[in-house]
């Protein structure tokens, strides 16, 4: 019984922690992700917005990203000569919390498999090592206004 009990809370748990925020909107400029309300601090800088609101209609170099786009995803287009954020690596996150550099990172519920994606500072609201199966990952929650 206490095996059905133990299984059932790693279960539970690991149910809770994948749950994706569906309220979150991803966006991508220059290979990197960000959130919609993120670059609403660069409105003056932007040149182009696009919205593409399903998977199927993502452009071939937008398709890595498809795993973001079950709302819909952004791509954000500077001016020439406009100043954008600043980004970092998935795998430099997970060195400064001294786990190993290809361990998955989670982002407001979405997994991150690929290490090497970038990733802007300004999205970034709050950081969580948090322990799933007796493996510590880290979990971001984006700033939302």
């Amino acid at each position: 019984m206490k095996k059905l009990l133990y299984l059932f809370l790693v279960f539970f748990s690991g149910v809770l922690l994948a749950q994706k925020n569906t309220h979150v909107k991803f966006a991508v400029y220059n290979n990197a992700i960000g959130t919609d309300t993120m670059f609403d601090l660069y409105k003056s800088s932007i040149e182009k917005v696009n919205v593409f609101k399903t998977q199927a209609s993502l452009p071939s170099h937008l398709k890595k990203f498809d795993y973001l786009a079950d709302h819909g995803l952004i791509e954000i287009k500077f001016k020439k000569n406009a100043g954008f954020p600043d980004s970092l690596s998935l795998e430099m996150l997970n060195e400064q919390n001294n786990l190993p550099k290809d361990r998955p990172v989670f982002i407001e519920g979405y997994q991150f498999n690929d290490t090497t994606c970038l990733v802007y500072n300004d999205m970034i609201g709050n950081i969580e090592l948090k322990d799933t199966n007796g493996q510590q990952y880290i979990h971001i929650s984006t700033i939302r206004n």
